[in-house]
């Protein structure tokens, strides 16, 4: 894979890049409307697609950081985005182009202070996987094998600005309106400078493995904060396969119903017990060990689960609550799907709307058992999400709907749900998590 020699770290420098793919992005559209006339609307919109897509994520991908973050989050919510942006975007979950070598050890000598060779015996300076906004590197020490991760040089810095320059495009995206879309925004910032904390990272990773390691047919590396810094991450090399990588090709049922509960009680002890979940869950960040264990990885991104929103949240997941019409209402106030200055109308559609929603994303709380390669249950997900995403009634109504904490407990949820139906994971023990 070809590698960067640089990457634009100032605003005005990573404003240019947008601004001109804005204008290939703006060409595109041009050959939409000339192809459209001759060939089927249909095709010439996945063209279309298809081309907006490419020359987006090429930007992008240069740019790394928060702009490619966010093009990793939007690659999961795959009910919303076309098919053509999801399959490009999902390529930011694991597999970018890396720093070239003597851009890594320049990046590592400035966040470290020192040449990773005064460190480590050995240091390889090609990436064996690269990210949204650091790469992973092997070292050697003393016989023993660790996986490096290098922070991406101005990534930190260019939070804020990535955010405002990406945020006209969600809003439009998003339908949503008016000074309370501050609050979403805030909520992604904050996230987005805690990943980029890898000191926190490390506490954040300790804490998870202290608290999980009990748990069937899961493991952690282990972190080494001597060999660590603000920017950098020494962990333990964990041999193993992408979750991504393994699930099409895995033949073995039983495996991966082993694997499916090792993952469903991972995040189900995290949201009820610790009340604080990896909130990242894509398949770049799991591996498939040779013996057959799940290997969950990166913990920048934690998110806390105040009681205000976890217990109206998980009440709505029982089905006896979402058919009493008083109590669910109730919730979604508490919730802040409805809002006091809403219009009998507005409390009508989305009303309805999260009733419809809810009683198809949580029927997996209302068995003991559920079958998660079932097609039916996500082409039911997907078809309702495309066509809410398509609906003008709702694209006429103000969009700022939810709390705040709806960003990425749903982005932990469909995140969740995608990989157990990658796995193909049947008979899963819903509740086995309250007996580990």
């Amino acid at each position: 894979m070809k590698t960067i020699d640089s990457i634009p770290i100032t605003k005005i420098s990573r404003a240019s890049k947008l601004v001109s793919t804005g204008a290939k992005v703006g060409v595109n559209y041009i050959k939409y409307y000339g192809d459209k006339l001759v060939n089927p609307q249909e095709e010439a919109k996945e063209r279309l697609n298809q081309n907006n897509a490419e020359d987006i994520y090429d930007s992008l991908k240069q740019l790394k950081g928060s702009a490619l973050k966010v093009a990793q989050m939007l690659s999961m919510e795959k009910s919303i985005l076309p098919q053509a942006y999801v399959e490009k975007f999902s390529l930011s979950q694991f597999s970018v182009p890396p720093l070239s070598p003597p851009l890594v050890i320049k990046t590592f000598k400035k966040y470290f202070g020192k040449h990773p060779n005064d460190l480590y015996d050995t240091f390889n300076a090609t990436s064996v996987n690269a990210a949204s906004i650091g790469q992973v590197h092997t070292a050697d020490k003393d016989g023993k094998k660790f996986a490096v991760k290098i922070q991406y040089p101005g990534v930190a810095e260019s939070i804020a600005s990535d955010l405002a320059l990406v945020k006209p495009i969600a809003i439009k995206m998003f339908n949503i309106k008016g000074k309370d879309s501050d609050k979403y925004f805030k909520e992604v910032e904050d996230k987005l400078v805690e990943e980029t904390n890898y000191l926190l990272e490390i506490k954040q990773s300790k804490a998870v493995v202290e608290a999980c390691k009990h748990i069937p047919n899961l493991k952690f590396p282990n972190y080494y904060e001597e060999l660590s810094s603000e920017r950098i991450i020494t962990m333990d090399f964990m041999k193993g396969q992408h979750l991504s990588e393994f699930a099409p090709n895995n033949t073995d049922q039983d495996l991966s119903n082993k694997l499916g509960q090792a993952l469903w009680d991972f995040y189900m002890f995290q949201i009820h017990k610790l009340k604080k979940v990896h909130a990242d869950p894509h398949p770049g960040n799991f591996l498939i060990s040779p013996e057959g264990n799940l290997i969950a990885l990166d913990f920048g991104c934690m998110k806390i689960i105040p009681d205000e929103f976890y217990i109206p949240y998980f009440e709505l997941a029982r089905k006896e609550n979402l058919e009493n019409n008083k109590y669910f209402l109730e919730k979604l106030y508490e919730l802040e799907i409805l809002r006091a200055d809403d219009k009998p109308e507005e409390v009508k559609f989305f009303s309805n709307m999260f009733y419809e929603l809810l009683s198809l994303f949580t029927q997996p709380f209302h068995n003991e058992t559920f079958d998660f390669s079932d097609p039916e249950f996500f082409e039911k997900v997907g078809e309702m999400g495309q066509r809410y995403s398509k609906s003008t009634e709702l694209r006429n109504m103000n969009g700022n709907r939810g709390s705040k904490h709806f960003i990425y407990i749903n982005r932990t949820f469909f995140g969740l749900y995608n990989l157990m139906f990658d796995l193909k994971a049947e008979n899963i023990q819903i509740n086995n998590f309250s007996n580990l």
